[in-house]
């Protein structure tokens, strides 16, 4: 069997519309919304604070800036591939029509990464969150893991399982069996709600800006050690925690504020029109979020000096900024609140998604059981593997604590822009002649700088977290030698086609 066999393009669009297939029910604002949801969570909150009080100071905003230029690169390569291929899928699709069946089962493999085990996180982040809203109303022991324990008042308390993430999970996984137009309808809701807090917060917080906090722009070699809660000293000597040096590694902490975008691809077989749709839905909600990110940044570190962020709490830094330096405002901290709720949920759906999206096509392709691939008889969705994977990332949200999954959900997501950039430059030079609505401009340079700054990604994380993704990418070989090899629609086909060399034989 031929573990490098092709998907034609002919092939991959042959079956897209065809009876008893993913209804097409998505407009371009649609999708636009769809990356926006998936992009805009605690990151904007979270990561901006992170960014500036640790490397970056004020010129965060320049951080976000190389951030997006970088996600630019991929995502422009993304918008070439989903015009061409209107296939749910998304890397997984593009690598089978460019590199072959293995190199594709292999980014499909690391896509669980990114979608499944990135929903049971930020589910349990929106367990955290919801129990802070009800001013801790839940037992420690009813949402937290089975391997967390706390001491109160002298008592041991041991987590049994996060019923919350739990919640959060069945509804919204009952939302997309309903319908991907209901899904995309209530994502609409959410994403117009997180929106206007985040623009509320840009509006009430430019009037207590204070101009001495944007001076200087950039940390300086020489900026005072920053005292932490914990009584270590944090100093910005080092030349990744001050000046340019700051804003790259700034941009790589706020890269992975932007992850999420990719996930509109996944949705390309459900677009009304997706060779214009699809490109808009990706490269659109970019440049909705990095308008955000920047504003949003700007006035962050406007209100409170970015040494704040360090003494104060990296996750309740927003809160901190609001109730310190900005007065009789309390009700928007709470708002502030229920938006990084929105935003996890609207995270956490499209991530569901995705993942039954592209275990859908694998599952078309012989590559996963049947049973991924059935469709709901009424509300053509693919349901069973909806539950399936409702059972699979609950049972991570519920009993494995949340901090477990480190930045594996990152790793697999570059891995997938390093793959479609590479795929863009193959299809390029295989099928020169190839109908392209949209196409990825200055190729080879544009997917060369996104290869260059996804790798770059990769190898500054922790040597724990490669070492784990290689360690989930050979138990996925296991599986592909082991049950999808052998079941393979186009790899059966492949061996039962004559070749060159038979026909040399006559």
């Amino acid at each position: 069997m031929k573990v490098f066999v092709k998907k034609s393009i002919e092939q991959l669009t042959s079956s897209v519309d065809a009876e008893g297939s993913l209804k097409r029910t998505l407009g371009a604002g649609n999708l636009v919304a769809l990356g926006i949801g998936a992009i805009i969570g605690a990151g904007l909150f979270v990561r901006t604070a992170a960014a500036a009080g640790e490397h970056a100071g004020p010129a965060v905003t320049l951080s976000f800036i190389v951030a997006a230029i970088g996600c630019a690169f991929a995502g422009l390569c993304y918008a070439e591939f989903a015009s061409i291929i209107p296939i749910a899928g998304s890397a997984y699709t593009y690598a089978y029509a460019t590199m072959g069946e293995i190199v594709a089962w292999v980014i499909g493999w690391a896509l669980i990464l990114e979608y499944a085990l990135g929903a049971a996180t930020v589910s349990i982040s929106w367990s955290e969150y919801v129990n802070k809203l009800l001013g801790g109303a839940i037992p420690y022991e009813w949402c937290h893991s089975p391997m967390e324990s706390i001491m109160v008042n002298g008592a041991s308390h041991h987590g049994i399982a996060n019923v919350p993430a739990l919640f959060i999970l069945l509804v919204l996984s009952l939302l997309l069996i309903k319908g991907t137009q209901e899904s995309a309808t209530v994502n609409g809701i959410i994403v117009f709600i997180k929106v206007a807090i985040v623009l509320v917060f840009i509006a009430v917080g430019w009037q207590f800006i204070n101009p001495a906090n944007h001076n200087p722009y950039m940390i300086p070699a020489d900026a005072p050690s920053v005292v932490l809660a914990n009584g270590e000293t944090y100093s910005y000597a080092p030349f990744f925690n001050h000046g340019w040096g700051g804003i790259v590694s700034g941009a790589g902490v706020v890269f992975f504020a932007f992850i999420g975008f990719d996930a509109v691809s996944t949705a390309a077989q459900e677009a009304k029109n997706p060779k214009r749709d699809m490109p808009i839905g990706i490269l659109g909600s970019l440049v909705v979020c990095t308008i955000l990110y920047i504003l949003f940044s700007w006035v962050l570190t406007g209100v409170a000096p970015y040494q704040d962020f360090m003494k104060s709490g990296k996750e309740a830094s927003v809160a901190y900024a609001i109730s310190t330096y900005m007065h009789n405002y309390g009700w928007l901290s709470t708002m502030v609140t229920v938006a990084i709720l929105a935003g996890f949920s609207s995270v956490i759906l499209v991530m569901l998604m995705g993942q039954s999206r592209v275990f859908y096509t694998m599952s078309t392709d012989g590559l996963l059981p049947k049973v991924f691939s059935d469709l709901h008889p009424k509300f053509r969705t693919p349901y069973k593997s909806n539950i399936i994977l409702f059972i699979f990332v609950g049972l991570f949200a519920a009993f494995i604590p949340g901090s477990m999954a480190g930045d594996l959900t990152s790793i697999g997501t570059l891995f997938a822009f390093i793959l479609v950039c590479v795929g863009v430059m193959l299809l390029r030079k295989t099928n020169p002649d190839l109908v392209r609505p949209f196409k990825t401009p200055l190729v080879p340079l544009v997917p060369i700088l996104g290869v260059i700054v996804c790798a770059g990604m990769i190898v500054s994380l922790p040597s724990e977290t490669q070492i784990s993704a290689l360690i989930w990418m050979l138990a996925g070989l296991v599986i592909y030698f082991g049950y999808s090899r052998k079941r393979s629609k186009l790899g059966n086909i492949a061996d039962v086609l004559p070749t060159a060399s038979d026909f040399e034989k006559h």
